[in-house]
């Protein structure tokens, strides 16, 4: 199988690309920039570019048989400071991605869309797939108007797709100085001795995923046609207070905290319910929280030390 993964030399890419090679598959990747924290690897075909390109789009479509689309050129919490640059890159580029495919003959797409941001705000302990949809950010109006395009896609052109309600990844190759990421960032401040910030009274809930369990159930989605929209996530709530604890246990460091003013554009509980994907894929997420925040550290450490963080 040939596969496409734009945005494929990002955390979560750099990780698909890893399973699908694994897999037996012919890998091709269109990004603009090369990987941040490893070197290009000899059995990928990488094409510079992105979905604004039309030229490099076409080429880069050319034989492939499945599409993983990773790319978002904003995140929940700056995505409302610019919300038509959020539909001009993300939601206009995507719907011309769809076109294309349709024009190259490419009948199927992994779209990875956010558990995170398209529910809004939730009173059930866990969110299925048909809960009612309310993003608060532009960056979750815009996931949830692509998820709409691929239904009509499919309904008048045959696209196969799977779009994939991730929530919170992190894990090795997540870079610690951004806008996401708290895990990284609560490790990388913990290295340096610095405190951590945390939004609000530390209540906030989020369900996290580790890295190498998100890019397993992508790669295998993509693999066996599944059709549909799913939730992907450990199906599990942590609060920032619990991911402290956590912290502070794989670490053996005491770090300083400093709670600063809730956000509007946080949303107080998101965690996943993965029955459906659990069901109809038999995916299971493997890496428990304790798990993936020491390898998350173990990781970090190196890094730091290698002069790549």
């Amino acid at each position: 199988m040939i596969a496409l993964v734009i945005g494929g030399t990002g955390f979560i890419g750099s990780h698909l690309l890893d399973q699908l090679v694994a897999e037996g598959d012919l890998v091709r990747v269109l990004a603009p920039d090369p990987e941040r924290f490893r070197a290009p690897k000899e059995n990928i075909d990488y094409r510079a570019g992105t979905l604004m390109d039309a030229a490099a789009l076409r080429s880069a479509l050319e034989g492939v048989d499945v599409v993983y689309h990773l790319a978002n050129s904003k995140v929940p919490s700056t995505s409302n400071q610019d919300p038509i640059a959020d539909i001009q890159e993300n939601l206009m580029a995507t719907v011309d991605l769809l076109e294309s495919m349709r024009q190259a003959g490419v009948g199927r797409i992994v779209f990875l869309s956010s558990g995170g941001t398209v529910y809004g705000e939730c009173g059930s302990e866990s969110v299925p797939e048909d809960h009612v949809l309310q993003p608060s950010s532009s960056y979750g109006i815009v996931k949830v108007a692509i998820e709409n395009y691929l239904c009509m896609f499919k309904r008048l052109y045959g696209l196969s797709y799977c779009a994939l309600r991730a929530s919170n990844p992190y894990g090795p190759r997540q870079g610690a100085i951004g806008v996401q990421g708290v895990i990284a960032t609560m490790l990388y401040r913990t290295f340096r001795n610095e405190a951590i910030s945390i939004w609000g009274d530390g209540g906030v809930v989020r369900d996290y995923l580790y890295i190498d369990d998100l890019a397993k159930g992508i790669s295998t989605a993509g693999r066996a046609g599944l059709e549909g929209t799913f939730n992907i996530g450990s199906g599990e709530g942590h609060s920032l207070v619990e991911l402290l604890d956590v912290i502070r246990e794989v670490t053996g460091t005491e770090p300083g905290v400093e709670f600063q003013p809730s956000r509007k554009v946080d949303i107080q509980r998101i965690v996943l319910d993965i029955s459906r994907i659990r069901m109809q894929l038999g995916w299971e997420p493997k890496v428990s929280l304790a798990r993936g925040v020491e390898l998350h550290w173990l990781w970090m450490q190196s890094a730091i030390k290698g002069g790549m963080l």
